[in-house]
């Protein structure tokens, strides 16, 4: 009479179900969340840049290697979600964009963050992704 009956074991792998079905979920939600954080402070990072190389130079700049990144073009972010590119950078403004590069739930709400000179944020294809939290 020693020992785990069968009801015993069920009613485990039961409970243990129902905590990976939460658990799941939620890891999947902040792991996105890291990736979209990773792609903000990219932009970020470039827009302080950009600022100060303007500073010194009375224009802003597309090469990244002026920036201070060690590529001149396109770049990709840590954990590779993320591909960072200046655009349209002359006298006047800059633009940089971050674009998704994984076909999964994430592209559908924020496949791209930008940010230009003048520090107005945009994302797509969801308008509140620099400030979503889910």
């Amino acid at each position: 009479m020693r020992g785990i009956t069968l009801i015993e074991l069920m009613i485990v792998i039961v409970v243990l179900s129902i905590l990976a079905a939460v658990a799941y979920p939620n890891y999947r939600d902040f792991a996105a969340r890291a990736k979209r954080n990773e792609a903000k402070a990219a932009l970020l990072q470039i827009a302080t840049n950009q600022e100060r190389f303007y500073l010194n130079n009375s224009t802003f700049t597309a090469d990244m290697t002026n920036l201070g990144f060690p590529v001149a073009a396109n770049f990709t972010t840590e954990t590779g979600s993320y591909v960072v590119t200046v655009t349209a950078a002359n006298a006047a403004n800059f633009t940089a964009t971050a674009t998704y590069q994984n076909a999964d739930a994430e592209a559908g709400k924020c496949l791209t963050f930008t940010i230009n000179g003048t520090g107005i944020k945009a994302s797509a294809p969801l308008a509140d992704c620099w400030t979503r939290t889910r």
